[in-house]
């Protein structure tokens, strides 16, 4: 800047009053200005906008939200489940949705659960005004929330099926059924001779959801033996999980895999493997589901859940409810060392659900 330059700085930040003063109209013709333009002749509504440029007014976002009475916010329980932490997913879900929300207009406020009431979290934060709906994760057979969040009339998503209201569409979940059977696809194409699954224990939605794909991916390949459909059953605890592993392994043999319903449970079966002197790929193949930073790590396949898209749809069903239709995103199968028998077969044509390390 050149010595002796001057620049006028306003002592004050512009009005809605002096937008008014300036253009020669009233309060309310400004406010319709911002906010229903199309009630001001143009004339005028040029004008207004004008001074509004010149004097380098903008509204006061909180004002505006309590005249319209909206706070531009949703809440996220983050601890739906009631566990010590809440996990891979729904941690970078949040985060996505986080990340997301200014492109929509709008942010999150987290908040914590009532250990003694599933809903009283969400009548405690919708009483502070604070939020205009919710974002709902971790939906599961028997959850009250959406049905008391419908009776009161609360905009809110899920992320996940609402699994006791099936004419319900506002939610937006990953197809792990069909991710899980993209990965039997891949691991007959590398030439495992059988295929195993490692799954949850039984009446788990989503768990039973990727076991009906691993069974639906042994139909594809005509694998419809029973002797074909071994499976064992673990909750995410990697003892328990390396434990199953090894019975399942002991069943199948060198030269098989396992699909696994989750990377806690690949990870047991990584370990399975090592503790029974079997080389990972070569002798025994294994594929986690999630995709996490350890699947990574120990360069175990792993199905990867598009994260950062559901959070978008999320964003554009809870603020376009009128036109929601339930979403059902494909998952991607990351391929690496732990299903590569040999080094000719990581060459594997990809399903249009397939990607391989290096294609990332």
């Amino acid at each position: 800047m050149a010595e002796g330059s001057r620049v006028t700085v306003p002592s004050t930040r512009a009005t809605i009053v002096d937008v008014a003063r300036a253009a020669r109209v009233s309060r309310q013709t400004v406010s319709n200005v911002l906010n229903r333009p199309d009630k001001v002749a143009p004339p005028t509504l040029e004008r207004v906008r004008a001074e509004i440029a010149r004097l380098g007014f903008t509204p006061h976002v909180t004002a505006q939200q309590l005249r319209r009475r909206k706070a531009a916010a949703f809440g996220f329980e983050v601890n739906p489940s009631g566990h010590a932490k809440m996990g891979h997913i729904l941690d970078e879900f949040l985060v996505q949705l986080t990340v997301a929300a200014p492109g929509h207009g709008s942010h999150v406020m987290t908040f914590a659960p009532d250990p003694e009431d599933v809903v009283e979290g969400y009548r405690q934060t919708l009483a502070t005004g604070l939020v205009d709906g919710f974002v709902l994760a971790d939906t599961r057979p028997g959850d009250p929330r959406p049905q008391w969040l419908l009776e009161h009339d609360v905009p809110f998503v899920a992320f996940g099926r609402v699994w006791d209201l099936p004419d319900l569409h506002q939610w937006v979940d990953v197809d792990g059924g069909i991710g899980v059977r993209h990965a039997v696809a891949h691991l007959v194409e590398a030439g495992y001779d059988r295929i195993g699954f490692l799954g949850w224990p039984a009446g788990s939605p989503v768990g039973d959801d990727r076991r009906n794909g691993w069974l639906a991916g042994l139909a594809d390949a005509g694998r419809t033996d029973p002797d074909e459909a071994e499976a064992e059953e673990s909750v995410q605890d990697l003892d328990q999980a390396t434990a199953a592993a090894e019975r399942l392994l002991a069943r199948l043999g060198p030269g098989s895999a396992v699909v696994c319903a989750s990377d806690m449970l690949a990870l047991g079966a990584v370990r399975a493997a090592r503790n029974a002197g079997l080389a990972l790929g070569p002798d025994v193949g294994v594929v986690g589901f999630d995709d996490t930073d350890v699947a990574e790590a120990l360069s175990v396949t792993s199905i990867r859940q598009p994260i950062a898209e559901a959070a978008q749809t999320a964003w554009r069903m809870l603020l376009s409810p009128r036109s929601t239709e339930p979403v059902l995103l494909v998952p991607e199968l990351t391929v690496r060392s732990s299903s590569t028998r040999t080094p000719s077969s990581a060459a594997t044509r990809p399903h249009d659900t397939l990607i391989t390390e290096e294609q990332q």
